[in-house]
């Protein structure tokens, strides 16, 4: 099957999974994906399928990612086991695999990288990570415009300003930051000066 096909067959099997709101933000990721991806040269097939599937297992219960984590082996650390909005990334790329049959590691780790970022990413993790930052239906954050206008032409300067973002935002609420998304900023942070 082209991955043409892959990506219409996906879009309408998760209009019908995921909760509208939910939907409506993953079009969006999957569409500015494969606008950055033919910006910066990257395969706009499998950025749409990455941005498809980014999302794939956000509406699961915690608990119930737990237990695909449990009976698949697949390692969840103490601050993914508390916190809900990060372990969906490796469940997502566990049923990208077994699931929606997709098999490219880098849809994959890109799938996997989504939410806390990692040091030395390839291209299509960078868009993903970014694309679920900018989409449309986002409400504008801090630097938006700015970080928008980044993503299409300085892609990592826009992912080191979203990981500053990001640990200034986590530290002044308090929140656990997870420690890859700190490898990361410790990585990137050289790209972004203020």
């Amino acid at each position: 099957m082209k991955t043409i096909e892959i990506s219409q067959k996906l879009r309408k099997s998760l209009e019908k999974e995921l909760k509208p709101d939910r939907f409506d933000h993953t079009l969006g990721v999957a569409y500015t994906a494969a606008n950055m991806a033919f910006i910066h040269g990257a395969d706009v097939e499998k950025a749409l399928i990455a941005g498809f599937l980014h999302d794939c297992a956000k509406c699961m219960s915690h608990e119930d990612q737990i237990k695909i984590c449990e009976k698949n082996k697949i390692e969840i650390s103490e601050v993914e086991r508390r916190n809900h909005s990060l372990l969906h990334a490796k469940v997502g790329m566990f049923l990208a695999r077994t699931k929606y049959d997709v098999y490219d590691t880098d849809i994959l780790n890109a799938i996997r990288w989504h939410t806390t970022g990692r040091e030395d990413m390839s291209l299509l993790e960078k868009i993903i990570y970014i694309a679920d930052f900018i989409e449309p239906n986002r409400k504008p954050l801090e630097d938006m415009n700015a970080i928008r206008q980044e993503a299409y032409s300085d892609i990592d300067r826009c992912l080191a300003h979203i990981l500053h973002n990001s640990v200034i935002y986590l530290k002044t609420i308090g929140k656990e930051i997870d420690d890859a998304t700190m490898i990361a900023y410790e990585y990137y942070k050289d790209k972004y000066k203020d």
